[in-house]
């Protein structure tokens, strides 16, 4: 694992806007889209998507669970943000899938 640029706390909320506005658009869900499917209020989901609020655990779990992935895959490093080696989300998801089965 590399750590020669961990991420900090700035980081990790941007990577996460980033990941869940993509994974969205992916969908072609709504913010209403996913604050339903989460069980959050849709103004929340906007403060996490403009990286303004520092997410819980759980809020992470239930955004994960929405689109059907582990919650370490919505802080995968697709950009390059460093620290570490991180499966693919197609590898991830399955793993989900197995191990919540």
């Amino acid at each position: 694992m590399n750590h020669d640029h961990c991420p900090d706390n700035g980081d990790l909320r941007r990577l996460l806007a980033r990941r869940m506005r993509m994974l969205r658009a992916m969908r072609g869900w709504s913010q209403e889209v996913l604050a339903e499917l989460s069980g959050l209020h849709r103004n929340y989901i906007g403060h996490i998507e403009r990286a303004e609020v520092n997410i819980g655990l759980e809020n992470l779990s239930k955004i994960a669970r929405a689109f059907g992935l582990p919650a370490y895959a919505l802080l995968k490093d697709e950009g390059g943000l460093g620290c570490g080696d991180y499966p693919r989300v197609e590898e991830s998801a399955a793993w989900y899938v197995a191990d919540c089965a």
